[in-house]
């Protein structure tokens, strides 16, 4: 992931970010052996170390793309690779937990499937799989300019609940969380950090807005699954 605007990796998280931490329950990351597909600049990783977690590994396709957790998240729990979601590098009943934010629909298409068998795989039996990803309405569609441009692919409930069943996993909790002005928000930052190459235009405000549409229950941008491998 590459990091024009050298974002750091910080305990406060707000909109999708603290939705996202806040869907894993403790009992599975306390003690536990964790891996994060699509750590990005480190924000979960973390939050998990903060949690107590016994190991996290995360991974990015790249070494270049793992230079700022790298640089900023020092920890002897910690373990980085160089790996791609859809063939980990990993022997089979690995992991306690599994997390990938906003992983899947940047991989190449036609390959969700491959990414959640990979998942059950090195998962132990028991062990959860969370994702997050965009959610596909009129919506959140029409307003995502990358869904435009460059073919950012978002999905519906029913499509990420049989890609899940495909693979084995039980689908244990589904959430479905931001709003409005959640949209809003990425148009912003998609203007600002893309085009501007700048912080968020009216940063503090966006993120207030952000994080109320998060913390209501009806919401309808972002999709959380929790799946779960049979024992």
């Amino acid at each position: 992931m590459k990091n024009i605007l050298d974002e750091k990796p910080g305990g406060d998280m707000s909109g999708r970010q603290l939705a996202s931490v806040q869907f894993v329950d403790d009992s599975d990351i306390k003690d536990k052996t964790v891996l994060d597909i699509g750590c990005g600049y480190g924000w979960s990783v973390l939050n998990f170390l903060q949690r107590n977690v016994k190991k996290i590994v995360g991974i990015e396709v790249t070494e270049e793309d793992l230079g700022t957790i790298r640089k900023n998240i020092k920890s002897d729990q910690l373990e980085l690779r160089a790996a791609s979601g859809t063939c980990l590098p990993f022997e089979a009943n690995s992991f306690d937990t599994i997390v990938s934010w906003e992983v899947i629909e940047h991989i190449r298409r036609g390959d969700e499937k491959m990414m959640l068998a990979e998942a059950a795989r090195v998962l132990k039996p028991g062990g959860v799989f969370y994702l997050s990803t965009p959610h596909s309405t009129f919506f959140t569609n029409s307003l995502d300019p990358a869904w435009w441009l460059v073919g950012h692919r978002h999905y519906s409930r029913a499509l990420m609940e049989t890609f899940g069943q495909d693979a084995g996993f039980e689908v244990e909790a589904v959430n479905i969380k931001g709003g409005w002005w959640s949209l809003i928000s990425i148009l912003n930052m998609y203007v600002s950090k893309w085009v501007l190459r700048r912080r968020p235009v009216f940063e503090k405000f966006f993120l207030e807005k952000d994080l109320a549409d998060y913390g209501k229950d009806n919401g309808f941008a972002n999709l959380f699954m929790k799946f779960r491998k049979p024992k």
